[in-house]
């Protein structure tokens, strides 16, 4: 009971931090701001996530498109991330789609994505499952290019692209995670507090594990951006670290080299002369998505901080989306059978999309796991659905 005090204690404290952190921007949050120029689908899937679905064309549409997958972070909406991470006005500048899939208060009080509880972090379920889902309709619509599917969010919407290359990496050429977290550091409320605010170490096999056991994929890997302030009291920087100990371990991939970005240390992970994944450490920023508005446009507020570098637009060029192809880049096949660098060789079947859109794989579902012993963390997590911090099971 003593231990059971003490675990209620600390999610008391983590929960008022939490509050405390959000409280002034959730005022600030428009639910339908610049509504017009997004455009919100239903019908497409099972949706066992509840998720709501808004994609954005540019005037100019190739006819075989790029697509990211932009992903906001609590209190915000699709809407607004969008326009103050400046991703339509990169979309309309180069030309790709955006699918932006939106949390509501229904599933998460603070419109977060819930990126650290199973049933929505488990290939073929939940969220996840949702996301997947909005990405197949997406491709179907607007004829998008299955090689050239990218992912990004910040913070929990971070965490949650994370958990899409971890459990469907098959499905994404690359990815950028912005003041996130390592895949599979939480299983629970009190765990993704604890991971938040104080971080967990490990070596990178262990963290390297917890993706591979996430599908039965072998490779080809996503290519990983990480992006995280140094200043970050929400998710502390520790998190950037299992996010690259995590990645490079999957790539197989050790030793970086270092240069500067707009005055901002970066390094790089190379294999084969091309860039897998990339880290930028921005110094003395806090929580939140860096922005250089005059250049690459968006719009400072609440963890959208004008720092002097684009996030979104140093993403996209990570992504291959600009046009301007790093001078180091170039892919060859190695010697040694390892997989070759692109994000998949061999389209989906069309019936594994129609199961994707209907919610059937073949992977289990986190409900029909096999069930252990009720414990402490269970009466919690009943306590904390009852006082509407967590969503009710399906």
């Amino acid at each position: 009971m003593r231990k059971l005090g003490r675990t209620i204690a600390a999610l008391a404290r983590h929960r008022r931090h939490w509050s405390t952190l959000l409280q002034s921007t959730a005022a600030k949050r428009a639910p339908d701001a610049a509504s017009t120029h997004l455009t919100e689908l239903i019908g497409f899937g099972s949706n066992p996530g509840a998720l709501r679905m808004f994609t954005y064309l540019p005037k100019k549409l190739s006819a075989s498109p790029a697509l990211v997958v932009v992903l906001h972070g609590c209190t915000q909406s699709a809407a607004s991330y969008d326009l103050g991470a400046g991703w339509s006005t990169l979309a309309e500048r180069y030309g790709f789609v955006l699918l932006l899939p939106e949390q509501t208060a229904a599933n998460n009080p603070k419109t977060c994505f819930n990126w650290f509880l199973p049933g929505d972090t488990t290939r073929g379920s939940g969220e996840a499952l949702s996301i997947r889902q909005m990405i197949e309709k997406t491709i179907g619509a607007h004829g998008i290019d299955r090689s050239r599917v990218f992912v990004t969010g910040l913070s929990a919407g971070g965490a949650m692209a994370n958990v899409m290359l971890a459990t469907y990496p098959e499905a994404f050429a690359a990815g950028a995670i912005i003041a996130g977290l390592p895949y599979g550091t939480a299983s629970n409320v009190q765990e993704a507090f604890e991971s938040m605010f104080q971080g967990k170490s490990h070596v990178a096999k262990v963290w390297g594990d917890k993706v591979r056991h996430a599908s039965s994929h072998r490779g080809p890997w996503p290519r990983v951006s990480v992006w995280h302030g140094d200043a970050d009291a929400t998710v502390k920087p520790i998190n950037a670290e299992g996010l690259i100990r995590q990645w490079t371990d999957v790539h197989g991939v050790e030793a970086p080299t270092e240069d500067k970005v707009d005055g901002y240390p970066r390094k790089v992970w190379r294999r084969d002369g091309v860039e897998v994944i990339e880290s930028y450490t921005i110094s003395g920023m806090a929580h939140g998505t860096p922005l250089a508005t005059a250049a690459h446009g968006g719009e400072a507020g609440p963890f959208l901080l004008e720092v002097g570098i684009s996030s979104s637009y140093h993403i996209a060029k990570f992504f291959g989306l600009t046009g301007e192809v790093r001078a180091t880049q170039s892919a060859r096949a190695d010697e040694n059978d390892r997989a070759p660098l692109m994000p998949y060789d061999v389209e989906m079947i069309p019936d594994e999309r129609v199961e994707i859109l209907d919610g059937k794989t073949d992977e289990p579902k986190f409900e029909d796991a096999p069930r252990g012993p009720i414990d402490v963390m269970a009466v919690i997590t009943k306590a904390l659905t009852q006082a509407g911090l967590m969503k009710p099971p399906a």
